[in-house]
């Protein structure tokens, strides 16, 4: 069976160094790319022999020659431009993945959502930290109950990086900041493990760029059947010189820790050095630590369900319904910074 076929728009550090090597990885084959910078165009030529290459998503769309080289449209773009394209697309009735977060705002992604609802337009959203083995790991383990109740989740995602890199993400606010770049993946690993928010608190700072740098949220889960409040503290950072351990999870018989993440560098590092080949971070009560397994999973699973989805009658990979609610926290979030209170989502 021929692979599935793939139109990239934006071919930059997300559509080439995310989204193209993923969807290598899975087996699918990018034919089209949209791009207008010479440099990132002779690159898609280069990784992909023979692809069809686009100053910009109507001439991708327009043609209906053109359109039956690929098979779906991945939204590689900008976050500003994502309602714009994700509109046009679902109005042209082709399958569509959207890189998160799908909106500036949540009004705007429930616009997304409606649109392609009523075209009949099947689209889904690239939140790949689902398939995080860190993220997988983590689900066994409180599946498993040997957390016991389990009332607090802590994620922090920091990085020790004082000179900022020069992209539309540090320097475009409309669009940028760490609050929409990271606050999605942040937030929708909360929900996926802990359920529907309903509070949210918030601190926002620039330290050294012109959009956000340094996020903290505060996530009230909605209380589960058990009776146990959750609460997730979730922390984005550029300016961190030690980074916190990545995640802990506190439950009433023990907690789970996983102390560094992706080879980032962290004081907290020491405490993996004797782990056994394959841990995926630890049971600790006290003194005691047990390493876990790490289990099985990577970001291309994402894209191998994409392939599943549209050839096999798959489920959707991410529910777009998801990302209009973790769009609805962020948008708390923001209200939330700006006048200093806790608020309802």
């Amino acid at each position: 069976m021929d692979a599935t076929r793939v139109a990239v728009v934006g071919y930059g550090g997300a559509g080439r160094g995310i989204h193209a090597r993923l969807v290598r990885e899975a087996g699918l084959r990018v034919t089209a790319v949209v791009a207008r910078d010479p440099g990132r165009r002779a690159a898609a030529q280069e990784d992909w022999p023979g692809v069809r290459l686009h100053d910009d998503l109507d001439s991708l769309l327009a043609d209906g020659a053109e359109r039956a080289v690929f098979d779906v449209v991945v939204v590689a773009s900008p976050t500003a431009l994502h309602t714009e394209h994700a509109l046009a697309i679902a109005a042209a009735g082709v399958p569509f993945v959207l890189d998160k977060p799908i909106a500036l705002t949540a009004p705007a992604a429930r616009e997304i959502v409606h649109a392609a609802q009523a075209t009949s337009t099947p689209f889904t959203v690239f939140q790949n930290r689902r398939w995080d083995p860190e993220q997988l790991t983590l689900r066994s383990v409180l599946d498993s109950g040997e957390l016991g109740d389990v009332h607090t989740f802590e994620r922090r995602w920091e990085r020790w990086r004082p000179v900022p890199l020069d992209r539309w993400k540090e320097n475009d606010p409309a669009g940028g900041g760490l609050l929409l770049d990271l606050g999605p993946h942040l937030v929708d690993s909360a929900t996926r493990l802990f359920g529907p928010v309903r509070s949210v608190t918030a601190e926002l700072r620039a330290l050294t760029t012109r959009t956000e740098d340094d996020v903290f949220l505060v996530l009230h889960h909605e209380t589960p059947s058990s009776g146990t409040d959750v609460v997730s503290r979730l922390w984005a950072g550029s300016v961190v010189g030690a980074p916190g351990p990545r995640t802990r999870v506190l439950g009433n018989d023990g907690a789970f820790v996983v102390t560094t993440f992706e080879n980032d560098a962290s004081p907290f590092e020491v405490f993996d050095r004797d782990a056994p080949e394959g841990t995926e971070g630890w049971i600790t009560r006290g003194h005691e630590r047990t390493p876990v397994r790490r289990a099985p999973g990577g970001h291309a699973d994402f894209y191998r369900a994409v392939d599943r989805w549209l050839t096999a009658d798959g489920p959707v990979p991410v529910d777009p319904a998801d990302a209009v609610r973790t769009a609805e926290v962020l948008d708390a979030a923001r209200v939330s910074a700006a006048e200093g209170r806790r608020v309802d989502v």
